[in-house]
């Protein structure tokens, strides 16, 4: 018998519908049966087991948060979040403590370090409870920022004084 292309795409595209709804089925009961697996696992948990994996699963969830809302204030002088994890027993890894890097570089004029390091500083700060780190950071950032102003004052003050001496020289001639 022979078997048109028109044919032979329908049988094929009849058969890629089948493998793929077989594995999506597949995968959706693989999915169940790791749910249902880690179920089980928390139930054959003692009781400090349990707590232990609450304050993990707690902990995870802070530490994410913290460095989501440091590279969110952070803008595009943040790099990606990079954690520290430990296994719980449930098996699962936990986040147990982060970091984001954060570029502290000065800007072409005084004017655009002062906006870095207000950035940085903001970005340091953004988690509702900041770390001691993110003080440190948060600090030089400030410190950045009040050099960069001292910086724009004598270039303000050597206008004026430029300003006046022309003046002085118009007058005199």
């Amino acid at each position: 018998m022979q078997i048109s292309s028109t044919q032979s795409d329908q049988i094929s595209q009849n058969y890629y519908t089948r493998v793929k709804s077989d594995d999506s089925t597949s995968q959706e009961q693989k999915s169940t049966q790791e749910k249902e697996t880690q179920s089980q696992d928390q139930n054959q948990l003692s009781d400090d087991e349990k707590i232990v994996l609450k304050e993990l699963q707690a902990r995870d969830c802070e530490v994410r948060a913290h460095e989501a809302a440091h590279q969110a204030a952070g803008g595009g002088m943040t790099g990606g979040a990079s954690y520290t994890y430990e296994k719980g027993p449930d098996g699962q890894m936990y986040a147990i403590g982060g970091e984001v890097s954060i570029s502290t570089k000065e800007g072409a004029t005084p004017q655009e370090t002062i906006a870095n390091a207000r950035q940085i500083e903001a970005a340091a700060m953004a988690p509702a409870n900041p770390s001691g780190q993110d003080f440190a950071v948060a600090s030089s950032a400030k410190i950045m920022e009040m050099k960069a102003q001292q910086e724009l004052a004598k270039e303000q003050q050597t206008q004026i004084q430029g300003l006046q001496t022309y003046k002085e020289v118009a007058i005199s001639a």
